[in-house]
This record gives structure tokens, sequence and C-alpha cells, in this order.
């Protein structure tokens, strides 16, 4: 006798095995599997704001992942959070991050400091350090030597204010005949709206945050430091020791995706910004927009398209920033440049990409 019992539990094996075998064939042949995904912690070197938009923009158009990796990136307490977070510090067994954006200045600073550090940039960010003097008129600070007899907001925690002693220096600023605040990172802005301070030491983009609370733009004078003698680059994409040794490729990866996100962000940033904003809850796009637009304009270096590699340093530039700094800091040894910044994991130009072409009206007979 027929065994139907049989014949209903076969179809249903058949087919579950036919499943089994399309899902694998699905995962094996898939361009990168998840577990095939290599994950980067990536750190920022402040607060979530506009001027990381092309970080976020590269995840969420999905340039990381085509390059097998899984980033995460999380906002800093402050820059130097941004080094110490690739270091091996008080005994850890491995770093906390894999990468970050971080100041190159301070980087070599640190590094003096922690020999064993190892910690390298692979990719300059901005072309020309963010740093700049930021007074108001209303408050007699127009030019550099206003600042004498007055107070200014300088934390010390600001790569700015590390480089105040040189900026003075080269502009026969008399330091002695200022009152230097040493306040928090994020009441610098505040003091200065309140009239605390005369001026504030930081980013030139903290100007954004200026407006947004009620000061005029015709009152702000916005005084840059690479306008003033400072040759120095300022911050770059750095590598941990640990990730550099074991994940070469993967930094090649992330810095190919970084790029294409910085094409798209420099071609369109009203749209770069969004993938910002929807990390921000509650952040105003014009304030966020105009701070972004501030470091495309004047810190980023435009893309040569006739270049082999985008996001270096130029050898005898990056020397004669040792040679600046050492007039401020006391180098424990003598620091090599090549040391510092790993070119091999540069990135070639980013692809050109052209709009559609416009539909063309049809020629009336």
């Amino acid at each position: 006798m027929k065994n139907q019992g049989a014949d209903a539990r076969w179809p249903g094996a058949g087919n579950a095995l036919f499943a089994l075998l399309v899902g694998f064939a699905l995962l094996c042949c898939s361009p990168v599997s998840a577990q095939n995904e290599t994950r980067i912690r990536f750190s920022l070197e402040r607060a979530i704001d506009g001027t990381a938009a092309p970080f976020f923009l590269a995840i969420d158009k999905g340039y990381f992942k085509e390059e097998g990796l899984e980033v995460a990136i999380e906002p800093a307490a402050s820059p130097q959070e941004a080094i110490t977070r690739l270091a091996l510090a008080n005994g850890a067994a491995q770093t906390t991050h894999d990468m970050s954006i971080g100041d190159i200045n301070a980087l070599i600073r640190y590094r003096d400091q922690n020999p064993a550090t190892g910690i390298e940039a692979v990719y300059i960010v901005y072309d020309k350090p963010t740093y700049a003097l930021i007074g108001r008129k209303s408050r007699g600070v127009q030019f550099l030597k206003d600042t004498e007899g007055r107070k200014l907001a300088a934390p010390a925690a600001d790569p700015a204010t590390q480089l105040w002693p040189l900026f003075a220096k080269l502009n026969a600023v008399d330091t002695q005949k200022i009152t230097m605040m040493n306040v928090g990172l994020l009441v610098r802005v505040p003091m200065l709206v309140s009239g605390e301070v005369d001026a504030l030491i930081g980013n030139s983009f903290a100007v954004a945050d200026l407006k947004d609370r009620g000061v005029q733009a015709d009152d702000i004078v916005v005084l840059s430091m690479s306008d003033y003698g400072i040759s120095l680059y300022g911050s770059a994409i750095l590598a941990s020791t640990k990730f550099q040794a074991e994940q070469p490729e993967a930094i090649r990866g992330f810095l190919r995706a970084y790029v294409r996100a910085l094409r798209d962000t420099l071609q369109k940033p009203e749209e770069a910004i969004e993938a910002v904003l929807k990390r921000m809850p509650g952040a105003r796009k014009e304030v966020e927009l105009e701070r972004l637009k501030i470091v495309l304009a004047e810190n980023v270096k435009p893309f040569d398209p006739k270049a082999e590699t985008v996001g270096g340093v130029d050898p005898v530039r990056f020397a004669a920033t040792f040679e600046q700094l050492a007039q401020i800091h006391a180098f424990k040894s003598k620091l090599k440049p090549e040391e510092f910044f790993d070119a091999q994991y540069l990135p070639a130009p980013p692809k050109v990409v052209l709009p559609p072409p416009s539909p063309q009206k049809k020629k009336k007979k």
C-alpha cells in the first residue's frame, strides 16, 4: 500500500532544501557579505556638526559598504580625544578606536611626548587649518593688535589656542598685555555673545554660532591664522599603529569612499548636510550648512583630476611645519616628518560625476 504520509512530506522537504541552497548561493555570490565586512570605529574630533557631512554621507550612500567596510562614527569630547583614542594608553591591550579625524599639529606634539605611540596621518582633510581669532567690532577688536589690553576666551584644550603663541609672535602681538581666559570649549561663544570677553580663539566656522545667537554679521571679525603667517596643515585622517599593521586595505577602502563622499559634498552641500541633520535632533539646517560651506571654501583643497593621488602633503611645506612648531615647543627629540604622514594609502582623485543631459525638445515640422 502506498504511503501517502511520505508523499505529503517530501514535496515540503524539497522546497526547504531548494530554498536553503538558493540562500547559500546568494550569500556566496554577494559582493561583500556582512560576515566579511571590516568594522572600523572612527572618531570625530568634536561633537557632530555640519563639517562632518562627508563621513556620514559615505555611510548613507553605501560607499563604505561597497568597500567592504562597516563604519561606526562617534563624536569626541575634545580634539585631543581624537588622538588618544588611537593610542595604547595606560597599559591597554588595544585601542578604543581604529581611525579618526584629528589635528595633525596636535598629533606631532603628542607623539613627541609619547614616542612609542606611532599614530600616523594618512590623508589631509584641511589643507589650511581652521584656527582663527574671532572678535567683535563692538568690543573694540577689528585687527590683531586690538587684542592687546582685552580679554580672550582661549580653551587650553583647543589646538588653535596651543598655536596662539606662534600666531602672536609672527604678528608682533604683546601677549603680556592680553588676558587669556582658559574656558570650556562650549562656553567661549556664549561668552563672546554676552560681552564677557572681547574675542575668542577657535575655529573660523564658529561665526555660524555667533550669528545664530543674534550677533550681527557686520559686527564679527574673523582673522584666520593661515592668513597671518601660519603655514601649517590642519586636521587629517589618522590611523592607529595596530590598524595600519592589520588592515592596510581597509584604510585604503575608507579613503576611497571618503573622497567619493567629499566630491558629492563639494558638488551639492545642500544635499550632503542632510546626512548630518538626521543625526542632530533639533539642529538648524542654515547654521550647519553655513559651517560646512565655510570649511569647503576656506580649508578643503580642491581635487586635481590630473594628480595621481589626493590628500597628500607637500614635503617641503610639511618639513616647515616642524620648524614653525619648534618656535614655541621644545621638542624632546629631532622629529622626522616622514614618520608622521604615510602616503601609501592615498586614493586617486574621485571620478567626476556629470549631471544627466537635459532632454532635447523635438523640433516642430
